[in-house]
């Protein structure tokens, strides 16, 4: 054997170019694909986005989620930009709110709060991912700043008057209660399709506290909350939280968040914000939200028979595999938030506009129109 100055063993020259290339290959080894969390939908086979009917509009401007409200008009909440007509920097606020009138073909935008011409100025900053019209009254769940900011707390803020001015609640919920970035399930024009009386709102569980910077929270769950709406304003200690199924099948909830259980989990993650709303024509819930990580078009996107599930796969989306959302298009895989726009679907359900949003192009409100082809069983 030969030995080098030192005393070491020599490695002869075949096997130590043999050793790189292992490493080389391990490094280069192409990652394997991030499974599901869920099998695949028994109702949506698959669906198509035409991104030949793609609208990018209000560049410098993201989140953009939507409710439909009794005037017949869609309302928005937009961060970090001007809004419609506004960039970056023109007429740029942490928050503000808009209006979209038109059709999925023909619309527009409107700032209302905050933005650039807007006839309200902006009063607060923060971020919104959950808005809902309901009696003709919007309410928004707000974090209280940009990035990791808006983990401290959420919440709830009411309009009476369309976005001229806005009520914050007098209560919160916390990130020491392990629940983050709020969105509230939409049921068609100012909720008229609700299943019940309650109002059901989706969190996000926090898994990192000392977190410093947007990401996919992981071990990801997601957890339901429900309210009545009589007094989905009053307090925090009117919601009630799903904690699993009887042995019937029948959901329990209760009043400590703390004792909650997880109504979505993905062992790849969940996304810091996600949007959730329902279909009435397929009578499917549909579900979107990141997983593995953020800004990378890994959408998620699931259906259920009821709010709480039993889950199943739309699509799911991998930046890691070459199957980011947009991929083989124009849109950058940057995308990190989607949102079925409640007016623009079609009365059976099969045809819907996808409002998406995401960092550098995408920084913006984003349009695209798009087709579920079913199973050919009936909805029910």
């Amino acid at each position: 054997m030969l030995f080098t100055e030192r005393g070491l063993p020599e490695v002869p020259r075949r096997l130590n170019i043999l050793l790189m290339f292992m490493l080389v290959t391990a490094c280069t080894k192409p990652q394997p694909p991030q499974l599901p969390p869920y099998p695949p939908s028994q109702t949506i086979a698959s669906w198509t986005l035409d991104f030949s009917t793609h609208v990018r509009r209000a560049q410098g401007s993201d989140n953009w989620p939507l409710t439909w409200s009794d005037d017949g008009h869609q309302y928005t909440a937009f961060g970090d930009g001007g809004g419609f007509k506004g960039t970056n920097s023109v007429g740029r606020v942490s928050l503000g709110f808009a209006r979209l009138q038109g059709h999925a073909n023909d619309y527009s935008g409107h700032n209302l709060w905050g933005g650039k011409d807007a006839p309200q100025a902006a009063q607060f900053n923060g971020k919104s991912y959950g808005i809902l019209s309901l009696d003709g009254v919007l309410y928004a769940w707000v974090g209280p700043g940009s990035g990791t900011e808006s983990y401290r707390e959420a919440r709830l803020y009411r309009s009476p008057d369309k976005s001229q001015s806005w009520q914050p609640a007098s209560w919160s919920f916390e990130a020491d209660d392990g629940i983050i970035m709020p969105t509230i399930l939409n049921y068609g024009c100012d909720n008229a399709k609700a299943r019940d009386s309650f109002v059901y709102h989706y969190f996000i569980g926090l898994a990192n506290i000392h977190s410093t910077k947007l990401a996919v929270q992981k071990p990801g769950a997601i957890y339901l909350a429900r309210v009545s709406a009589n007094h989905l304003f009053t307090s925090r200690d009117d919601y009630r939280w799903f904690a699993g199924k009887d042995t019937i099948g029948i959901p329990q909830w209760i009043a400590e968040p703390a004792e909650r259980h997880p109504v979505f989990e993905d062992a790849n993650g969940v996304g810091w914000n996600l949007s959730v709303s329902y279909n009435s024509g397929l009578k499917r819930y549909l579900l979107a939200t990141e997983h593995t990580a953020t800004c990378e078009g890994n959408l998620g996107l699931f259906d259920a028979p009821e709010p709480w599930g039993p889950w199943t796969v739309v699509a799911y989306h991998d930046h890691g595999q070459r199957n980011a959302f947009g991929a083989e298009t124009d849109v950058a895989s940057t995308t990190f938030y989607w949102n079925f726009a409640p007016a623009w679907i079609s009365d059976n359900g099969e045809n819907f506009t996808l409002v998406f949003t995401g960092i550098g192009e995408n920084d913006s409100w984003n349009s695209v129109q798009g087709r579920f082809t079913l199973h050919g069983l009936t909805p029910h």
